[in-house]
């Protein structure tokens, strides 16, 4: 008898997305402010379609909550993947974050109630303020390491 997936009862995936966006000459990296619950300050992202790939889903996301176009860095390797089934309060799901340079005119849509530009300063200066939504706060610290700011 062949495998049912339905069966067997697994975690949703959601793609987030960490854009690096210039804007005379200054790196900004856009977060939006989520206008369903659980609020706060949060990543680009959203739950993974079915028929896209992650990286394809990372995109449309972008594009969706910020306006924004987006080239993603390395598109077959992430550059988190997150499987701690406490992450997000909605339930068990595993997190999948890409970084990517964006380009246009941000403009927040869909989920977002807005989009924000943040330097990685002003990151920096939020963290412990239990400003961020799910783990997006430890993503953006991770972020920040491997970049070189803190």
């Amino acid at each position: 008898m062949p495998l049912n997936v339905a069966d067997y009862p697994c975690p949703k995936i959601a793609t987030d997305i960490i854009i690096e966006y210039k804007k005379d000459g200054v790196l900004y990296i856009p977060l939006i402010e989520r206008k369903n619950p659980p609020l706060g300050i949060a990543l680009p992202g959203g739950f993974q379609e079915i028929g896209l790939t992650l990286a394809a889903n990372a995109r449309k996301e972008a594009k969706e909550e910020t306006g924004l176009e987006v080239i993603i860095d390395h598109p077959e390797n992430p550059f988190r993947v997150l499987s701690d089934p406490g992450r997000d309060p909605r339930g068990h799901v595993i997190g999948v974050v890409f970084i990517a340079k964006g380009y246009g005119e941000p403009k927040a849509g869909d989920d977002a109630k807005t989009v924000r530009l943040y330097t990685p300063q002003e990151i920096k200066e939020m963290r412990f303020k239990s400003l961020f939504v799910f783990d997006h706060e430890k993503i953006l610290t991770e972020y920040l390491h491997h970049r070189g700011y803190i």
